[in-house]
């Protein structure tokens, strides 16, 4: 119980077809190929926005940290 043999798969895909057609079986699998490439754009966009967002953050510390050392240098002086 459970195993599925390709005879029985090779069936099921049979119906399908019958069911469905080719042309709205080939707009789904499209269909779904766009959503998933949408899907890994977004990700990938989310990613580079984050990178974008450190870097920014860093170089805000680099030049807090280079008028603070500015300031005390005046200050000495």
């Amino acid at each position: 119980m459970g195993n599925i043999s390709i005879w029985q798969l090779l069936i099921v895909a049979l119906i399908v077809v019958l069911l469905f057609g080719t042309k709205k079986l080939r707009g789904i699998g499209s269909d779904l190929g766009g959503a998933v490439k949408g899907f890994k754009k977004a990700m990938s966009d989310e990613e580079q926005a984050a990178a974008d967002k450190k870097a920014l953050e860093d170089s805000a510390k680099d030049t807090t940290a280079q008028n603070t050392t500015e300031q005390k240098n005046k200050e000495q002086a």
